[in-house]
């Protein structure tokens, strides 16, 4: 009878310990509406999370079609991340059509929103430059200081919905926002080095307002905020003539944009084109960004060698 005793005991704890180590490997299913932002949701809930993206690396989130896995994902979602400013145009009807209940985080809540500016190419010449976005200019995340805010977003949002591992997503946010700073002060630091003069940048659309603004590379584009318009034949002679005027060397495609209209920009302006920026997009794993960090620095590298060309 003692020895069933003990049996029975040594079962029932074995039992626990099966038990208890399955529900530490059941990982929270959380959404993200985009590459950039799912890895930044990665850093943050770590072992703890399983983040599916719904626009992939080398896509392009603006002319992005839901198919039905995407509305799957949802649909099992514990949580949803989205950039928001207007940037995921089709998220609601994704919602809709997955009968989603849970929370939604707007991870850019609470940045400094910049309107899209205007340059001379694309003023007064009766086409819609702002298209599915309004005036709030959505790449915020082309300012790592904004990616704080995201950061502390996520934090926040993850502890709300798992309190358990509060301590290890605050860790964990900790942990990216340091090297977050870190990137910001190098990027400073190398930018200082150049006169304004040398900070001007042609690229495919206009996705880098918020890096410009932050670290005063002024760039021009053929193209709206959103990569899904069309520049018109003034737009593109006004642009062709700027950068013959201030002498513009730094011609750059992007990773989900088609280089036919640059490379067209770029011969009749007498230019060559430089390397390629990723905007909107991570790419794939063996690419050059495939994390969010290495996005920043390779874009940085790229316009800093095509300055000093300059």
């Amino acid at each position: 009878m003692k020895l069933f005793r003990h049996i029975m005991l040594g079962a029932a704890v074995l039992l626990a310990q099966v038990s208890s180590a399955s529900a530490a490997d059941v990982k929270l299913p959380v959404v993200a509406s985009f590459s950039i932002l799912g890895d930044i949701v990665a850093n943050v809930g770590g072992d703890r999370i399983a983040v599916t993206t719904l626009v992939g690396p080398d896509q392009d989130a603006h002319v992005f079609q839901p198919a039905p896995d995407h509305i799957k994902s949802v649909a099992r979602a514990k949580l949803v991340v989205i950039n928001g400013l207007g940037f995921e145009g089709w998220m609601e009807r994704v919602v809709q059509s997955a009968n989603y209940r849970g929370d939604i985080v707007v991870a850019s809540n609470g940045i400094a929103v910049r309107d899209r500016v205007s340059d001379e190419h694309d003023a007064n010449d009766g086409h819609d430059h702002d298209h599915h976005h309004g005036k709030n200019d959505p790449h915020a995340w082309q300012n790592p200081a904004n990616i704080v805010v995201y950061t502390r977003n996520i934090v926040a949002a993850l502890s709300k919905l798992d309190p358990a591992g509060a301590s290890v997503y605050q860790k964990n946010g900790d942990t990216y926002i340091a090297k977050l700073n870190e990137l910001d002060r190098w990027a400073t630091q190398q930018f200082a080095q150049f006169p304004d003069a040398k900070r001007k940048v042609i690229t495919s659309h206009d996705a880098f307002e918020y890096f410009g603004a932050h670290y005063q590379v002024k760039f021009l584009a053929p193209q709206g905020v959103s990569t899904d318009s069309e520049p018109s034949a003034k737009e593109v002679a006004n642009l062709i003539r700027q950068i013959r005027k201030e002498k513009i060397r730094a011609v750059f495609i992007e990773n989900m944009s088609s280089p036919k209209l640059l490379q067209q920009i770029s011969k009749e302006a007498g230019v060559a084109l430089g390397g390629k920026l990723y905007a909107d997009a991570l790419s794939q794993a063996d690419g050059p960004a495939p994390t969010y960090l290495k996005l920043m620095r390779y874009n940085i590298e790229q316009l800093l060698a095509q300055m000093k060309l300059n």
